[in-house]
C-alpha cells in the first residue's frame, strides 16, 4: 500500500492488494470516511470513496412552517361539492 503524499487522506492502493482485502478496505473508508485509489501497473484506475448518508426525511421540515391564524375552521365559502 502505497500513501498518496498530495493528499494525506487518499490512499493508493494496487489491484492486486484490494482484489485480496476489498472487505477490509471497504470498512476502512467507512470508518475513516477517506478514498482510496486503486491502482493498476502505478496508474489510478478506479476511486473506493464514502456514501454520503441521505438525511431523514422524517423531521426535515420541523419549524420551516408558520402557521398565521386559525387552519381548523372553516372559511364559509361555497363549493359545488357542498350542493
Amino acid at each position: 500500500m502505497v500513501i498518496n503524499h498530495d493528499s494525506p487522506e487518499t490512499k493508493q492502493v494496487p489491484a492486486g492488494e484490494f482484489k485480496s482485502k476489498c472487505l477490509k478496505f471497504m470498512d476502512e473508508v467507512q470508518k475513516s470516511r477517506h478514498a482510496i485509489v486503486i491502482t493498476k501497473r502505478g496508474k489510478p484506475v478506479a476511486k473506493l470513496v464514502p456514501v454520503d448518508e441521505a438525511p431523514s426525511l422524517f423531521g426535515s421540515m420541523k419549524a420551516s412552517v408558520t402557521i398565521l391564524g386559525d387552519i381548523v375552521s372553516p372559511l364559509g365559502e361555497r363549493w359545488e361539492a357542498d350542493e
